[in-house]
C-alpha cells in the first residue's frame, strides 16, 4: 500500500504512549494487540463502568462491513474514502469491498502515527485496485479531498465513510461543515455513510464516556439522534434510515440484536 502523503521520518517517535489514545482503546476494546499500557488502563476504566462499550464497538465494525457489503455488492460502488479508519483489525474496508469487487480503489485517512505505521504494514491491496493512506487530520478536509485524489477519481460515484471519527470534533457546526465540504466534492451517485456514538439509548453509557472525556484523553462527545440524522441532510437515506447500528440491516439468520448507544446511516448523493 502506498502512502502518497506522509511526512518523511519515523511514525514510531511521534507516537506518544504516556497518553490513552481513542484508536488504541478501540483495537484493545475489540481484541486487538497493538496497544500500550495506558490504553488498556483507559480501556479497563471504562468497561468498569460500562462493560457494553465492547458490544458497541463489534457492533460498528458489523455496521461498517454490511455498508461496504451493500455498496460494492448492491450497488457498484468501487470507490471509498474511509476517514479516521483507525488502527487496521479484521474485515478493514479494502477487504469487505476488494472480496467483491477486486477492482475497488480505497483510500484510508487517519493523523495518528502508529495508524499510520500499521496501514503501511498490513493493508495490501489486490492486483487490480489501489489502497492507499493520507496521513491528515479530518480538520483539514481540503487536504485530504486533494491527497485522495491521486488515488480515486472523484468524477466517479465515491463513498465517504465516516466511523467514529466526527464525535471528536467538538463543534458540532464545524462537523456538519466539513461533511458539507466533503460531500460537495463528491459527484451524484455518490454515498455517505456515518456511524457515531449517541444519546438517548444508554444513561450509563453517557455517564462512562463523559468520565472518560475528563480523563485526559482526546475527548469524543457523542450526539443526539437527531444530530446525526442531519449530517445527511440533503441526501437520500437508504433504508431503514438512520437506527441504531445493529438494527440497519441485520442479518436475518441472526437472533434479533439489542440497540446500543451508537447510531448510523447511509445516503445517496441524488
Amino acid at each position: 500500500m502506498t502512502d502518497p502523503s506522509a511526512a518523511p521520518g519515523s511514525a514510531q517517535e511521534k507516537i506518544d504512549t504516556s497518553v490513552p489514545h481513542s484508536a488504541r482503546i478501540w483495537n484493545y476494546w475489540l481484541g486487538g494487540k497493538d496497544n500500550y499500557p495506558v490504553d488498556e488502563e483507559a480501556g479497563d476504566a471504562y468497561t468498569a463502568v460500562f462493560p457494553g462499550i465492547v458490544t458497541i464497538a463489534r457492533s460498528s465494525r458489523a455496521f461498517l462491513k454490511r455498508n461496504i457489503t451493500y455498496l460494492a455488492g448492491e450497488q457498484g460502488i468501487r470507490q471509498f474514502l474511509d476517514i479516521g479508519t483507525g488502527l487496521p483489525t479484521a474485515d478493514n474496508t479494502h477487504q469487505v469491498a476488494q472480496r467483491i469487487a477486486p477492482d475497488s480503489r480505497i483510500v484510508y485517512v487517519d493523523n495518528d502515527p502508529m495508524v499510520l505505521a500499521h496501514a503501511r504494514a498490513l493493508l495490501y491491496s489486490t492486483p487490480e485496485g489501489a489502497t492507499a493512506y493520507v496521513d491528515a487530520d479530518i480538520l483539514d478536509p481540503d487536504r485530504i479531498l486533494e491527497a485522495a485524489s491521486r488515488t480515486l477519481d472523484f468524477t466517479r460515484p465515491t463513498a465517504l465513510i465516516l466511523s467514529n471519527i466526527l464525535g471528536h470534533i467538538a463543534d458540532y457546526d464545524q462537523a456538519r461543515s466539513i461533511v458539507t465540504r466533503l460531500m460537495a466534492a463528491l459527484p451524484p451517485g455518490s454515498y455517505l455513510s456515518v456511524n457515531d456514538g449517541s444519546r438517548g439509548i444508554d444513561p450509563v453509557f453517557e455517564q462512562a464516556q463523559d468520565a472518560y472525556n475528563e480523563s485526559g484523553a482526546v475527548p469524543y462527545n457523542l450526539r443526539t439522534v437527531e444530530q446525526i440524522t442531519a449530517y445527511f441532510e440533503g441526501l437520500e437515506l437508504v433504508e431503514p434510515g438512520v437506527v441504531t447500528v445493529p438494527l440497519w440491516r441485520p442479518d436475518p439468520a441472526t437472533p434479533a440484536p439489542e440497540p446500543v448507544g451508537e447510531h448510523g446511516g447511509l445516503a445517496r448523493k441524488p
